[in-house]
């Protein structure tokens, strides 16, 4: 099993800190803290790493085989960070294997694979190798560099989206989001439109595609084209999702327009109960086609999503999925409700008053 540890920096703020400290107990193997936090990093039950203070495993920021060899009989777990810009770095990492040091958190500061590989293949079976990351991509491709990939991540980040993304990543833990059902109230034809297949690199299933919605606060889960009909064959890789104009969620963190999405792009596929996992776009089909708009109510939010008007295109349901052609005031539908607020360039900032109708 991989090791997924969080970095929290001392520079951080004490809100961010806070927020981190809590996401740990649900994800992390280790937070590496300050000396000052190690206490309040504690209260988790993770285990805490520090260069300092009463902490499960000690860190050192430069290696020094005196201070190894006598942490080491006392009976101390030891890891060592290394910053990886040459070749000469390379000899301190063989130094530290052979001093017995249990991990080595190994930085690339340009994240090149040929070093990561060959610091793989030096410390395979002998001391575990942690790759300090910023992003939940930079994860995988440490954890898959050469098969077998790095033995866990270290991640420095103030963001607890990323540290949730990161976790799915290095645990292979689905990622869940909650999906509600909202209440269809007005249907209406609104003539020819320009909408968007997306065409993922993935296979999905009853019960799956992408989130998309005029409002970014509220998105409809529409299915992909996976159901079986007499008018086309299934295109289980594909979601035709609506206009051009629609928001969909790129990351948990971040919405795109559908206008935006272009052959390598992620996207995320959700299931009815919320289960998320990350794919990318292997091509975007617009075309002119037929539109239709639905209203739909949950609790007091009135959200909306425009799609095509055919029959082919369905949105998910709690047992299962409705055609859009067969859409009628009162049925439920599924929708994912996030929080008000705007969003610049598909970020959400809480603070700031947008109104979408």
């Amino acid at each position: 099993m991989k090791e997924f540890w969080i970095e929290i920096g001392e520079s951080f703020s004490d809100k961010v800190k806070k927020n981190l400290i809590k996401s740990a107990a649900q994800f992390c193997d280790a937070l590496l803290v300050g000396s000052r936090d190690v206490e309040n990093a504690r209260k988790t039950g993770v285990k805490t790493a520090a260069k300092s203070g009463d902490c499960d495993i000690n860190v050192l920021e430069i290696f020094d085989k005196n201070k190894v060899k006598k942490l080491k009989a006392m009976g101390k777990t030891v890891a060592v960070k290394v910053n990886m810009t040459g070749r000469e770095d390379e000899k301190t990492i063989a130094e530290a294997v052979e001093s017995s040091c249990d991990y080595i958190i190994l930085y690339c500061p340009d994240w090149k694979v040929i070093p990561l590989e060959n610091v793989i293949a030096m410390t395979r079976g002998k001391t575990k190798l942690l790759a300090e990351v910023s992003c939940a991509r930079d994860a995988k491709l440490a954890l898959e560099t050469l098969e077998l990939g790095a033995d866990g991540v270290v991640l420095k980040t103030s963001s607890v989206d990323e540290v949730a993304e990161t976790a799915a990543v290095t645990k292979e833990q689905a990622l869940k989001i909650e999906i509600v059902p909202a209440k269809v109230v007005e249907l209406k034809q609104i003539g020819t439109g320009a909408r968007v297949c997306v065409d993922t690199c993935d296979l999905m299933k009853l019960g799956e595609g992408i989130l998309a919605g005029c409002q970014s606060s509220g998105l409809f889960l529409v299915q992909a084209e996976v159901y079986e009909s007499p008018y086309v064959e299934t295109r289980p890789f594909r979601v035709n999702a609506g206009p051009v104009s629609l928001y969909t969620l790129s990351s948990l963190s971040k919405t795109r327009y559908l206008s935006e999405l272009k052959a390598g792009d992620e996207v995320l596929i959700v299931d009815r109960e919320g289960k998320v996992r990350s794919t990318h776009v292997g091509r975007v089909k617009i075309e002119w086609r037929p539109m239709m708009l639905i209203e739909a109510e949950c609790g007091e939010r009135r959200i909306r999503t425009i799609v095509q008007n055919a029959e082919t295109i369905r949105l998910v349901t709690r047992e299962g999925s409705k055609s859009v052609a067969e859409l009628e005031a009162g049925d439920e539908v599924l929708v994912y409700i996030t929080e008000e607020g705007g969003r610049h360039f598909g970020t959400l900032v809480k603070e700031e008053m947008v109104i979408e109708r």
